[in-house]
């Protein structure tokens, strides 16, 4: 059994290996769920197996000793050198490949449930969120917001919210579903949202915007004009490059649905499909979404992300960002 958990060690370790070295995407959430089912089979057997017959050695063992104890006392030998203890508790422990097996399993099991039904941790890689979240921003996403998933498979089995303009979502990239992307939702299914000229519309009504003044990005070192713009009951803060490019060029990866949108040297305008969503980031010049890529469907959405809990190279950023 030893040799199979080195085995099981060993191909996690490639596995996580790989990962960091980029020689392919990591599933965390299936990962995690593996080795919640793996860890379970170690405690199982641990409890109906290993235990049970490890207590049954050190009785035999305390029996034998007490049997042994008893025929030398009749041949008047009194005292008897050695403790059977320390050898019955040598006996009971646990072998390392249980402890790092089934020992952990309650732990791997709250970080699961935890991770797949309450709140999950991201990272933020890139500046398409600027100014709202930054590069290196920790934040949590609340997983049970837009329903109760399955965890692996993503399917919603109890339904609760439903995403609305203005909310800063988590969901997995249409065009690589191994990828998170996180944008914010400008388009609900039915909308027609159109941006042109780096304005945006929805439903032929231009969204409130006013300026704010300059917004120095510390990354890039630049000024960038920095607006405040209404979606719904959100408002929330934007950055548009007065000489960005107003034309847009969609990827080839993008098929489903292309028919809905059309492209013109002003911009782009796009109806939204039934259960998708148009999401775009807030630096707006600076972002890959569905401009270029698309819809995101209902089913890819991980959650709503609502909160930085760390940012080690600004503490200052720990906090609610609605």
């Amino acid at each position: 059994m030893s040799a199979l958990t080195v085995a099981l060690f060993g191909a996690l370790a490639v596995y996580l290996g790989g990962w960091y070295a980029g020689y392919w995407i990591g599933n965390f959430s299936l990962l995690l769920f593996v080795m919640t089912v793996v860890t379970l089979g170690y405690w199982l057997a641990e409890r109906l197996r290993f235990a049970p017959a490890r207590a049954a050695a050190a009785d035999t063992l305390a029996s034998q000793d007490a049997q042994r104890r008893a025929d030398l006392a009749r041949m008047g030998i009194e005292k008897v050198d050695g403790d059977v203890e320390l050898a019955r508790q040598k006996v009971l422990e646990q072998p390392w490949w249980l402890d790092w097996t089934a020992g952990l399993f309650p732990v791997i099991l709250i970080v699961f449930l935890l991770r797949s039904f309450l709140f999950e941790p991201f990272k933020i890689p890139s500046g398409s969120m600027i100014p709202t979240l930054l590069v290196g921003d920790l934040i949590l996403v609340n997983k049970f917001h837009y329903g109760i998933r399955l965890p692996v498979l993503n399917t919603k089995i109890v339904p609760n919210n439903e995403p609305k303009h203005g909310d800063v979502i988590v969901f997995r990239y249409p065009v690589d579903p191994r990828i998170d992307y996180i944008k914010r939702v400008v388009g609900l299914p039915g909308d027609e949202v159109s941006y042109q000229n780096q304005r945006l519309s929805i439903n032929g009504k231009p969204v409130d915007l006013k300026a704010l003044g300059d917004y120095y990005d510390e990354d890039s070192m630049r000024y960038a004009p920095r607006f405040a713009e209404k979606l719904g009951s959100i408002e929330h803060d934007l950055l548009v490059q007065p000489t960005g490019s107003s034309a847009f060029r969609p990827l080839e990866s993008f098929q489903r649905f292309r028919d809905q949108c059309r492209y013109s040297a002003e911009g782009v305008t796009c109806k939204v499909p039934a259960g998708h969503y148009f999401v775009m980031g807030d630096n707006r010049d600076n972002s890959q979404d569905s401009r270029f890529w698309g819809f995101v469907p209902d089913e890819n959405i991980v959650g709503r992300a609502f909160f930085v809990w760390m940012n080690f190279g600004n503490l200052r950023r720990i906090g609610s960002f609605h």
